[in-house]
């Protein structure tokens, strides 16, 4: 943050290096490529928890999405900015394991544009989540293969960060091993076969 309280936000090329920052709502009108990182928390039966996020939220209210997300702040590492954000969304506290990354554009009817390059954590934690009433409005853990019926039976009831980041999983590096994440994993289901 800045010394006035404005969010700042790490700007990036399509390598993830820095080239600059900007204050956050500037980066959202502008719609220019930052950096993001998102966590997804899997419990020992494999399911994952999910957060609806706040009707507060200045984009994505209401809607699904997975367990955490946020920018890291300038200086500071993704995996530093996923354990924070973890704890702060949803009081919750998990050894995070990085997964993949990937880059997407999504526009927003309030005309602000997610542009990031998004780096996705995950791990496991059984622990019931406190989270954060200005950040999420409800939490919910489910299985796979219930997910990913619901994604394409109501995909407007989730993020759209949330739909491609499914499929890269899905579709690319696949879900995590038990070990992976230090639990046992139910059944997956098929896979999402492309976007919805």
């Amino acid at each position: 943050m800045t010394q006035n309280g404005e969010e700042l936000v790490v700007l990036v090329d399509n390598e993830d290096n820095e080239i600059g920052v900007l204050e956050k709502m500037q980066a959202h009108v502008a719609g220019a490529l930052h950096r993001a990182v998102s966590v997804i928390v899997f419990d020992s039966r494999g399911r994952i928890l999910l957060q609806q996020r706040a009707l507060s939220k200045y984009h994505g209210a209401g809607l699904w999405a997975n367990t955490a997300c946020t920018h890291p702040r300038p200086g500071e590492d993704p995996a530093e900015a996923a354990s924070r954000r973890l704890k702060q969304e949803m009081g919750l506290e998990a050894d995070l394991h990085p997964a993949l990354s990937f880059i997407y554009r999504a526009e927003f009817p309030n005309r602000l544009v997610e542009h990031e390059l998004d780096h996705v954590f995950w791990g496991r934690c059984d622990d019931e989540p406190r989270p954060d009433p200005a950040e999420v409005m409800a939490v919910r853990r489910i299985d796979l293969a219930t997910l990913r019926r619901e994604l394409r039976a109501r995909p407007g009831d989730f993020a759209p960060w949330f739909h491609i980041m499914f499929l890269e999983v899905d579709l690319g590096v696949g879900w995590p091993s038990p070990v992976q994440v230090g639990g046992s994993m139910v059944d997956q289901g098929a896979p999402l076969e492309g976007p919805h």
